[in-house]
């Protein structure tokens, strides 16, 4: 039994394990955590490698930061305790997922390494992909697909907030120099391992 402010808690797990659900999806659910600035093109190869793996007849989702913004996280603002409480909910349900035997991509700034951190003890080192998205805060403001630095708004991270880069990812997708395809072939090639 676990106890919160709230009262006992009695997780269940159930009569059936991951392995039952990895067996009938026919693969191993993983979280692939992609972190950068805003513009960076998380979102946007997110989005690609899921059509990739979708084509390819496994089973993907992506966690979008503004999509549990809209929704679960809309009571979140982007105070550092907000940020981190939205990686914290944003790690729980990657997990779910991954217990589902679900491949989930997961695109969020998540700008502190402790948050970065925080998710993958949440999900488990063995199940977590950190690739780092990586291009300068001049071409991410020169991109602005969601109108960030030209509106100067606040707390936008490396600019008038931290975003401390990754110390060892699994990948470094330097987007500057990398086509989207080229992002897919190496997250792809890192899954098949």
């Amino acid at each position: 039994m676990e106890r919160n402010e709230r009262g006992p808690i009695f997780p269940r797990q159930g009569e059936v394990t991951c392995e039952d659900r990895f067996t009938v999806l026919g693969q191993k659910g993983v979280v692939i955590w992609l972190t950068g600035l805003s513009g960076s093109g998380k979102s946007t190869i997110a989005e690609a490698v899921e059509k990739h793996l979708n084509t390819a007849s496994k089973a993907a989702f992506r966690l979008d930061g503004d999509d549990l913004r809209s929704g679960i996280n809309s009571d979140l603002g982007f105070s550092k305790s907000d940020r981190t409480e939205n990686i914290r909910r944003a790690a729980h349900i990657a997990s779910l997922f991954r217990d589902a035997g679900i491949i989930v991509l997961c695109s969020f700034i998540s700008p502190m390494r402790e948050m970065r951190d925080m998710a993958r003890s949440i999900i488990g080192s063995e199940h977590f992909i950190e690739v780092y998205v990586k291009a300068g805060r001049e071409v991410c403001a020169k991109r602005d697909p969601k109108g960030l630095y030209r509106a100067n708004t606040a707390g936008l991270s490396g600019v008038s907030s931290p975003f401390e880069e990754p110390e060892s990812p699994d990948i470094v997708l330097d987007t500057e120099i990398l086509t989207i395809n080229d992002c897919v072939e190496r997250i792809i090639a890192k899954l098949n391992q």
